[in-house]
């Protein structure tokens, strides 16, 4: 691109940055001091606003760049991600939503403790929400080192390097200066840009087609050089059993692990009712829905115009194929019409993986100060406030954040998120669950669910071909590789359920009646929630 058309793009960039940080502002004037505004924003959102906020957090970079990136290079295979993220949804409606808002105040371990012991169940379900946090930070990240390369004409690695730490630093400021309330500003604006922008993409596509949606199929197939295999299953996971397995393992992941994912779980809390945090997900079901519909069609539009070869020439992982397809539509690299466009795309972009970063690093950090400070600190000395603990956490999130984020640069974002998934649904689903719908449920299988997922997903990533042994591993040099599988959802979901029975059944605590009778009447009625 040239000089004046990327100084296009960085306008749009620095006004959508310009707008997030006068939000913030505005909204660090009012008082913040109180654990309730800085979570859950006082708890003031309309059913609507929190849909919108719900639909912005999710529908993260991994959605916008990563899923029609993996259509473009791998066609129906790439599909899954669509799908399973949003299915997920039906999980959260139908057991998740209403039971959280009225049995929590802030995070997941509220709900769990509610009935057990606080201390080892807070301390064990902080670390599952720091841990599955920081693996969808990453995610993000490498979202914005790819789309800023791209924009500033090259694959740099210093100026890749840079976005990843700029990135780190504004998030940092939203959440500690903004909390809930800026935060959730700022992903309903997302949110609202992101839709406008993926709609006039998606039609624009089908113009060039003429309305055709066949033809598009059929033009995609053909310049993808796989043929008609491009438009069925098994181009990516259907090569032997292990690649089945794999498939199987990353459907289970995005279906379950939405669900167990923190900064969703914290969204609940920002409206006053139950029942507004139902019709929260209705809104967020519909928006998304609508969202991952049209990313198809950019994923199969980019594979027709561009070329899986172009896009993986430009970011071998298909992080850029909707830029780059926004580019084509606008009239090309040499024209007006595509830079605008392409512009407009990439801040938009940029502004989904911003928002998406502060919901993120926001529930991490009231993870860490609401669970575990609260558990760990010393009794005798004299407490910090949780919200100042809280935004000193956010500040070493953030830079865990940007050291992975550099780490993991070229590795595509919709994968990376998938396994944050495989992890929510392996540690926090589990206890979840059997939190509220388990009578016989104890404190040391609470414990146990938690960690009976989270250290084999950890593990089984570790030992996987995503971080050793093969060319596109984090480290391809090594070969540490003992597990055959990308995604571990498939051995750790399993693990996570059966340890939380095992720690149940072996422990020697008699579960407590009237505790769980008090949490279920909380969780159905509503009577007695914050």
């Amino acid at each position: 691109m040239t000089g004046d058309h990327q100084t296009v793009a960085l306008l749009l960039f620095g006004a959508f940055v310009a707008v997030t940080l006068g939000i913030t502002t505005w909204v660090s004037r009012h008082r913040q001091g109180s654990a309730e505004e800085f979570y859950a924003g006082g708890r003031l959102f309309s059913p609507m606003e929190n849909g919108f906020a719900i639909a912005g957090d999710y529908m993260s970079a991994a959605s916008f760049l990563g899923i029609s990136g993996l259509i473009a290079l791998v066609g129906y295979d790439g599909m899954l991600y669509s799908v399973g993220f949003l299915v997920a949804w039906l999980v959260v409606l139908c057991l998740v939503a209403e039971l959280v808002r009225n049995c929590g105040r802030f995070t997941l371990a509220d709900v769990v403790a509610a009935r057990m012991r606080e201390r080892p169940v807070r301390i064990a379900a902080g670390t599952s929400s720091v841990t599955v946090s920081v693996l969808y930070l990453v995610a993000q990240m490498v979202g914005a080192g790819s789309l800023v390369a791209l924009l500033l004409g090259g694959t740099g690695e210093a100026a890749r390097a840079w976005t990843v730490v700029g990135v780190g630093v504004l998030m940092v400021i939203y959440v500690s200066l903004g909390g809930m309330r800026a935060t959730t500003w700022i992903q309903i604006v997302k949110a609202v840009l992101l839709l406008g922008g993926t709609v006039a993409l998606t039609v624009l596509v089908l113009l060039r087609f003429h309305g055709d949606f066949n033809r598009l199929l059929l033009t995609a197939a053909e310049r993808s050089g796989h043929g008609e295999a491009f438009l069925a299953p098994g181009l990516a996971y259907g090569g032997d059993w292990t690649a089945r397995f794999d498939f199987i393992s990353l459907g289970l992941a995005l279906v379950l692990g939405t669900a167990g994912l923190p900064h969703i779980l914290s969204r609940f809390y920002t409206v006053p009712t139950a029942r507004a945090a139902r019709r929260s997900v209705v809104w967020a079901i519909g928006l998304i829905g609508g969202f991952y519909l049209m990313t198809i069609v950019l994923g199969f539009g980019a594979a027709a115009l561009i070329g899986p070869d172009a896009v993986r020439a430009s970011n071998a992982s298909g992080n850029t194929a909707v830029p780059l397809l926004a580019l084509d539509l606008g009239g090309g690299a040499d024209t007006t019409g595509g830079t605008v466009l392409f512009a407009v795309v990439a801040a938009v972009a940029f502004a989904t993986i911003l928002a998406v970063v502060a919901g993120i690093t926001l529930a991490s950090s009231a993870s860490v100060a609401h669970d575990l400070y609260a558990s760990l600190r010393r009794r005798d000395g004299k407490p910090r406030s949780e919200v100042a603990v809280a935004r000193v956490a956010s500040v070493g999130i953030g830079l865990v954040a940007i050291a992975l984020g550099l780490l993991a640069r070229d590795l595509n974002v919709a994968f990376l998120v998938g396994l944050a998934f495989a992890v929510a649904a392996s540690a926090n689903l589990p206890v979840l669950l059997y939190s509220l719908f388990w009578r016989g449920f104890t404190t040391r299988g609470a414990v146990w669910a938690v960690y009976g997922g989270l250290i084999p997903a950890v593990v089984l990533v570790l030992l996987s071909p995503v971080v050793s042994g093969g060319p596109a591993s984090l480290f391809p040099g090594a070969d540490f590789q003992l597990f055959p599988l990308q995604n571990p959802g498939l051995v750790s979901i399993p693990l996570g359920f059966l340890a939380g029975w095992l720690g149940t059944v072996t422990s020697g605590e008699a579960p407590d009646e009237a505790k769980h009778a008090e949490t279920e009447v909380r969780s159905l009625t509503g009577a007695g929630a914050v």
